[in-house]
């Protein structure tokens, strides 16, 4: 007679795919720590790349006031600075004023760089935020619609379109907007982030958060509101689309990739018509992508600042740094680039959390 073996019971602690799989959020909150301690050297390679490109042209006195000063005072100037110190003890320097946020002075004006960076940044936080609704609005829709109409000319009409948006340079779109809706229209501010009564209304508040849209709220007048909206239309327009043309080519590529799954021909034989299959099924799939894109996309958004600031009078981080740099101030710059390397490694750090939280493949 035969005696049957007992299967063999693994407990679920010596499988390490079980174990794995038991505990899901120890690998979220392994991954998330990952990812936070990956920032310190992210800035601090921006950083040191930041000081050291800024000293290829000498030190910033001898670049910002050479020939405009006889050389015994520019001497006292850059000995007083102590920019004739070793290169090693300036950029350790530097990086103690980085880490405990003092950025230093301002050659042109003497205004303080820490006091700066705050003052101005809301200005460019707020035309990134304009620039992002913007490219959802316009990038997710019109992408939604290319899939539906894949390769028809409604298809190839947006896919023209994305190119256009993406290839045109932020200065020339922000000129044709001014020139169609400011000029010929005249229904759109030219420029500047709010008329100079809103200003004023916006600066008398006790309270003020620096971003034009939320002071305007506080001030309880609509319009108020309705002038600070009137002005971020263009500009937001001209930076938005630039982030629009990518999405509209990303959610179009993955919507389609996501109807030609089983799970989605299954619902099609059921009789589920093609748009509910698009809106229902495919969308939430094809979104996923977006958000990993998102942090990139925030770096491109600030390169873009400076030339939407510059073309449309927005006095943010993007308008001072183009001023800065034309008076060859480099103690400015360098602090305005640092902090924008902070701002893109903490973006990305905040997109891959919430890209973890939707995906669990993001942290497996």
């Amino acid at each position: 007679m035969s005696t049957a073996v007992p299967p063999t019971i693994v407990p679920p602690s010596a499988d390490p795919v079980r174990r794995r799989r038991a505990r899901p959020g120890s690998t979220l909150w392994r991954y998330l720590v990952v990812r936070f301690f990956l920032i310190f050297p992210t800035v601090f390679i921006l950083v040191t790349m930041v000081f050291f490109l800024m000293r290829i042209t000498g030190d910033p006195l001898t670049v910002a006031l050479g020939g405009k000063l006889p050389p015994d005072q520019l001497a006292e100037r850059i000995h007083a600075a102590g920019y004739d110190r070793p290169i090693t003890v300036q950029y350790l320097e530097f990086l103690g004023q980085v880490f405990t946020g003092n950025f230093g002075k301002s050659i042109t004006d003497g205004q303080s760089i820490s006091t700066l960076l705050i003052s101005h940044g809301t200005a460019t936080l707020e035309l990134a935020f304009y620039a992002l609704i913007v490219a959802f609005i316009v990038g997710i829709p019109l992408g939604m619609v290319a899939a539906y109409f894949r390769d028809r000319w409604p298809d190839a009409v947006l896919r023209v379109f994305a190119i256009l948006a993406y290839a045109t340079p932020v200065f020339f779109a922000g000129l044709l907007l001014k020139l169609v809706f400011s000029v010929w229209l005249k229904v759109l501010p030219v420029a500047g982030r709010a008329s100079t009564r809103t200003e004023i209304n916006l600066h008398s508040l006790h309270h003020s958060t620096g971003i034009y849209l939320i002071d305007a709220f506080q001030t309880g007048d609509p319009a108020n509101v309705a002038d600070v909206l009137s002005h971020a239309v263009l500009p937001g327009l001209a930076l938005g689309l630039l982030t629009a043309g990518i999405f509209l080519r990303l959610v179009r590529t993955n919507v389609i990739g996501t109807l030609s799954r089983d799970y989605v021909d299954a619902a099609r034989s059921r009789g589920v018509n093609e748009f509910r299959l698009v809106r229902k099924h495919a969308l939430k799939p094809a979104l996923i992508p977006i958000i990993t894109v998102i942090g990139l996309q925030i770096a491109v958004l600030l390169g873009g600042a400076v030339l939407t600031e510059t073309t449309f009078e927005w006095k943010g981080l993007g308008f001072e740094l183009a001023y800065y740099l034309s008076k060859r101030d480099f103690v400015a710059v360098q602090g305005i680039v640092a902090l924008l390397a902070v701002i893109v490694a903490l973006t990305n750090f905040i997109v891959d959390i919430v890209a973890a939280l939707i995906d669990p493949r993001v942290r497996y």
